[in-house]
């Protein structure tokens, strides 16, 4: 028990704090989505209900931006709707999955001692900005197919 608590006890880094911070903020954010967010049934369009301007890039390029739905996204999420979150764009639904997850795997990482602003500097490599950059991208061409296939 004397080791479980020294490690509890270890003073933390700034890093530690806004990650913890964050992650227990990031839940919030999904009721925040369900209260003031009505999901738009054409599967973009839900950032307008914030005040955003329209996206034009549809208007301008004929091709639906990167960001396109995710916000539609996360509010379908939001709603408990995560079969439609994800066909409506898996790059939202994701955001959606690691919101939810965040406070409690942060909090897990505490009880257990760890720093979490460390355990982030792991997770901060070429590799999983890469795969994250290739998921992003597939979610884009998923959702441009699903827009000009309509």
């Amino acid at each position: 028990m004397e080791q479980l608590s020294s490690a509890v006890d270890r003073p933390r880094s700034v890093g530690h704090w806004i990650v913890l911070v964050a992650s227990l903020a990031a839940p919030l954010g999904l009721f925040a989505a369900r209260a003031l967010l009505t999901p738009e049934p054409q599967g973009f369009g839900t950032h307008e209900q914030l005040g955003l301007p329209a996206c034009q890039s549809l208007n301008w390029f004929g091709l639906p931006c990167p960001g396109c739905g995710v916000t539609t996204s996360v509010a379908w999420f939001a709603h408990a709707q995560v079969l439609e979150s994800f066909r409506t764009q898996p790059l939202g639904f994701l955001i959606g999955v690691l919101a939810l997850l965040s406070a409690p795997l942060a909090l897990m990482q505490v009880a257990r001692g760890r720093d979490l602003g460390d355990g982030l500097g792991r997770w901060n490599r070429r590799e999983v900005w890469l795969a994250l950059a290739a998921y992003a991208l597939v979610a884009w061409a998923y959702k441009a197919f699903v827009m000009l296939a309509d």
